[in-house]
């Protein structure tokens, strides 16, 4: 009588309502944890764009006090990405790379020697506070002209908005993030 075909057997598993309840439940969390994440996700693509710019300043330094000098850093105008600068110098948006100036163009020119290219993800804004398009490097790994400084804004945001971080490096090389309310970098 234990397994006859006429027996109760006790079922397992959920049933199609208690599925759907859960689905919904879990939906509604969803939809009221996302946005307190949006804030969160900004800062941590600030966060991760502004140290990749640090390096690659800090890599140029070391690359043109290797090389003698003659090392250039340059913003892209456009990327795999999709991105498009726009046309004024200041806008490094879609990212930037570092190059050997072998013909002393004081800009890198597709005869001279990528050291590094940096695609930006997007969805930040990057703006370089003084100078042009491009960062001259000399033999001694100081920066040859102005100061260098650079907002970087989450996109569509203000620079008053807390994911926003200034990078300034001193004439003398010293590199430093400060914070929204430090922005922009003032030498």
């Amino acid at each position: 009588m234990l397994n006859s075909p006429h027996s109760p057997r006790k079922r397992q598993g959920f049933t199609l309502i208690e599925l759907m309840v859960t689905i919904a439940i879990l939906a509604v969390l969803v939809a009221i944890a996302t946005p307190s994440f949006i804030p969160l996700l900004e800062r941590w693509r600030v966060q991760q764009i502004t140290e990749n710019l640090r390096s690659s300043l800090q890599f140029a330094r070391t690359e043109a006090i290797k090389r003698g000098g003659g090392v250039i850093m340059q913003k892209i105008t456009t990327n795999p990405n999709g991105c498009t600068a726009p046309a004024p110098n200041r806008e490094w948006d879609c990212g930037w790379l570092i190059c050997a100036d072998t013909n002393n163009s004081n800009t890198c020119t597709a005869a001279d020697p990528v050291l590094l290219r940096y695609d930006s993800p997007g969805r930040v804004h990057i703006t370089r506070t003084g100078g042009s398009n491009t960062i001259q490097f000399n033999r001694y790994g100081l920066v040859a002209g102005t100061f260098v400084g650079f907002n970087l804004i989450p996109q569509g945001e203000g620079p008053s908005h807390p994911a926003t971080r200034g990078l300034c490096m001193s004439s003398g090389g010293r590199i430093r993030t400060v914070p929204s309310e430090d922005v922009p970098c003032n030498g």
